[in-house]
């Protein structure tokens, strides 16, 4: 049921679309007036950047907050050398799907697999990265999950090592998989505008 309900909420948002740059960009306002603006690869309908926006308590609109995708990276102009080299050492968090798992990347982590603790938390339904050096620890959900109301498995989850950073994966449930298969099939509905100096209103 609750699969359905997500499903058919998408289904009933105001949806425009636009193809640009090899990327289908579709936003959605729902009734409550919440946005949400997804960007898919044309070719392959791999999702590529999921984020949302709310209006605040007084009706003014906010910043828009990403979900899936890669953070924008912080304007050189801006900083001096030091803090350039100081912040492309911290851990960069993001995450980026492919279409059978949820996947979320830690970059500029140096230390060894067998330092890293991934677990699922089942009572705060999130997931907990930490180390035992103590030097890094992360906790985030998975919101698909909430939207959809399906539980969190240990099972579901693995996590890799390489060139520095963390890879984290969670199976997708057939559930998941199964909406996003019908979100695909009622995209190809909705009409596309087409350019590359115009953009929709996502941005």
């Amino acid at each position: 049921m609750a699969v359905t309900g997500w499903l058919e909420s998408l289904r009933t948002a105001e949806k425009t679309a636009l193809l640009q740059d090899g990327r289908r960009k579709v936003h959605y306002l729902f009734p409550d007036g919440k946005e949400m603006a997804e960007e898919y690869d044309e070719k392959t309908s791999e999702l590529l950047v999921r984020k949302w926006r709310v209006k605040s308590a007084l009706g003014a609109m906010g910043q828009w907050q990403l979900e899936v995708g890669e953070p924008a990276s912080l304007g050189a102009g801006n900083l001096g050398p030091e803090l350039i080299k100081e912040s492309n050492a911290n851990p960069i968090f993001m995450r980026k799907d492919t279409k059978m798992s949820f996947q979320w990347r830690i970059r500029n982590l140096p230390y060894p697999k067998d330092v890293y603790s991934v677990c699922v938390d089942q009572k705060e339904r999130c997931i907990i990265v930490r180390t035992t050096n103590k030097k890094y620890y992360k906790k985030f959900s998975i919101p698909d999950l909430d939207r959809h109301r399906l539980p969190l498995d240990d099972a579901s989850l693995s996590f890799a090592h390489a060139n520095c950073t963390l890879i984290i994966s969670y199976q997708k449930p057939k559930e998941v998989v199964v909406a996003e298969s019908e979100l695909q099939k009622e995209l190809k509905k909705v009409k596309t505008a087409h350019g590359n100096d115009g953009d929709c209103k996502t941005q």
